[in-house]
């Protein structure tokens, strides 16, 4: 280590020179290694080029062992979807739909969302030059769309049925010219694979824990291990969890009660507002490839959600609810012990710090620090 200012040298992590200047690690001479993009790595596999002059780093997010496996009796990883440009794994659909409209002229582009996708269709609008429409129910709070607003989109709240602006979304972006990138958007979801494909360069998963609203995520992950197989790149499909919150669980009612399809889940009441999609778009699919692929699909409380986040942040990951919910749902699974686990946090939790209760901050004077350096309250 070394002070850029007096030029005095340390061999021992301090942090600040006896000059009182910041101390820094010395220049770091060498040659360094450029790694290839998920999307250059699995170039055969996706069904658009991907334009990398769009791309805000999406992708590539750490594959992290978490301590709370052994508790469980398990191997478990945690897929950090937090490390996206927008913090969450909308980006990588986001990326590659952008993709496409970009590359077939498009010069507006729209989602329906209230949270995550909003935000990733108006930065990845923002990067492509093109006009971003982004369309909000009317419920939708200030807080959440000042995230939106700020790349400059144009954010319309839209009084009515929410469930029937997904479709009017479609039909009016066909009349106008713009290019509505929603949930379950087929290019969106091819770009959901990438999270399998990364996934399998580092392990092959006996589970996959994967929370599920729209349905679109679950169907990326789903096809991604399955286009992995048969491509002869893997030898097994690890099992797929669904998880959804109790407050609003269509695809999991329908699953239970061994039906083909889903219903409306009226009335929806969760904390996971990220997942409380009351007729999800993609249920059926989910439904199909549920029971095609031997999976299963678990509900969990909001009690059991919060504690879930609140242990996830014991291990440093701040994670919105919705990414809770796979590990809430891990102690209610019977899953073999020392099997491999992956679950998805698909969301950072300073999208939702309103809803976070903190612990108390203390106060101290200067001249009694020492004292309440040593009191742990």
């Amino acid at each position: 280590m070394k002070c850029p200012m007096c030029g005095k040298e340390y061999t021992e992590p301090i942090q600040r020179c006896e000059c009182g200047e910041p101390v820094e690690f010395e220049l770091f001479h060498g040659e360094p290694y450029i790694a290839k993009s998920v999307w250059e790595r699995f170039y055969d596999f996706w069904p658009v080029e991907p334009n990398l002059e769009l791309s805000l780093g999406e992708g590539d997010t750490p594959l992290i062992r978490s301590r709370l496996g052994k508790e469980l009796g398990v191997k478990l990883y945690l897929k950090n979807e937090t490390a996206n440009p927008t913090w969450s794994f909308k980006d990588r659909g986001t990326f590659l739909a952008m993709s496409y409209a970009v590359k077939v002229g498009y010069k507006a582009v729209g989602t329906v969302s209230t949270g995550n996708m909003a935000a990733s269709v108006a930065a990845y609008a923002a990067r492509a030059g093109l006009k971003a429409k982004i369309l909000v129910s009317g419920s939708a709070s200030d807080e959440k769309l000042k995230a939106v607003s700020i790349y400059g989109a144009d954010v319309i709240r839209v009084m009515g049925d929410y469930g029937r602006l997904y479709f009017e979304s479609l039909e009016l972006g066909e009349e106008l010219g713009i290019y509505f990138m929603n949930s379950d958007n087929p290019f969106r979801v091819e770009g959901y694979k990438s999270i399998a494909f990364e996934i399998a360069e580092e392990l092959t998963p006996d589970y996959v824990l994967i929370p599920t609203s729209s349905g679109g995520l679950f169907r990326g992950i789903a096809k991604g291990f399955l286009e992995l197989f048969a491509s002869g790149l893997i030898d097994k499909i690890p099992t797929l969890i669904a998880v959804q919150a109790e407050g609003c669980s269509p695809i999991c009612r329908a699953f239970s009660e061994g039906k083909g399809r889903i219903e409306r889940f009226e009335t929806p009441r969760t904390i996971a507002h990220a997942i409380e999609n009351p007729y999800p778009p993609s249920g059926n699919v989910v439904l199909k490839l549920l029971r095609e692929l031997g999976g299963k699909c678990v509900t969990v409380s909001d009690e059991e959600i919060l504690e879930a986040q609140k242990r996830l942040a014991e291990e440093g990951f701040f994670v919105q609810p919705s990414s809770a919910t796979g590990i809430a749902a891990l102690k209610k699974l019977n899953i073999p012990e020392e099997a491999k686990v992956v679950s998805i946090l698909t969301g950072s939790g300073l999208k939702t710090i309103s809803q976070i209760e903190g612990r108390s901050v203390r106060e101290c004077e200067l001249e009694k620090l020492e004292g309440c350096l040593k009191s742990d309250s």
